[in-house]
């Protein structure tokens, strides 16, 4: 007699590995493009329309699972900082070079006002908020981290850098990092010259999120805080 389970595992990893491609595919695409169809997501992780609605009826859905999705990781990466034993410098730059690679950051400012953020995603974000500011105040601490910059400076560099996308095998991946070198070198302590202007206190990121209620402020200051 046949396994009647067999039949639904199949289904289930195949939707598993559909919600992966999706995911994958979606990332990619709204960095390059917030406001591009959900056709171009589906075209992308090589999925029919009907697959991916089945997953995420509308794109506000879809958005909304990026940036928990985002989060997610990011929160990852900061709690690897943290219990990193290694020289602060080294722990700080590799923390900043997982999260350019991961897009998280950059995609959450990008997505910033095109859903209502529910409350488990308040939570993360300011869990994530709070690690964000541990990880750049140890730096800073430790005086391998410039005191005139702040975390949002940096929250707007990175997405400086995420928006390098090019044609090719690696899509940007090798400028991205080329360029993240010379920022890092800019941060490192002691600073070259003093920095002109004021740093970036979370405003210019926290304005962005127009759509939904106090929650979106909580969530603006969270997303808005990388190491």
């Amino acid at each position: 007699m046949r396994d009647p389970a067999g039949p639904l595992s199949g289904r289930r990893r195949e939707a598993a590995r559909n919600d992966v491609e999706i995911l994958n595919a979606a990332r990619a695409v709204f960095l390059d493009d917030p406001s591009a169809s959900m056709s171009a997501v589906a075209a992308r992780a090589n999925v029919g329309m009907s697959a991916l609605y089945r997953r995420y009826p509308s794109k506000e859905d879809l958005h909304r699972e990026l940036a928990r999705d985002g989060l997610v990781g990011y929160i990852r990466e900061l709690d690897t900082a943290l219990l990193d034993e290694r020289d602060p410098w080294t722990v700080y730059a590799d923390c900043l070079g997982r999260v350019l690679d991961g897009g998280s950051q950059a995609l959450a400012q990008r997505l910033a006002g095109t859903f209502t953020p529910t409350p488990d995603l308040g939570e993360l974000a300011q869990r994530a908020a709070k690690l964000a500011e541990e990880v750049h105040r140890r730096a800073q601490r430790a005086n391998v981290l410039r005191e005139d910059v702040s975390m949002s400076d940096v929250v707007l560099l990175l997405e400086t850098l995420c928006a390098i996308s090019l044609p090719g095998a690696d899509g940007g991946h090798g400028l991205r990092r080329r360029y993240l070198a010379l920022i890092l070198q800019a941060l490192r302590a002691p600073g070259a010259a003093p920095l002109p202007g004021r740093p970036a206190d979370g405003r210019e990121s926290a304005a962005r999120w127009q759509k939904g209620s106090e929650q979106s402020d909580h969530m603006s200051r969270g997303v808005g805080s990388p190491a």
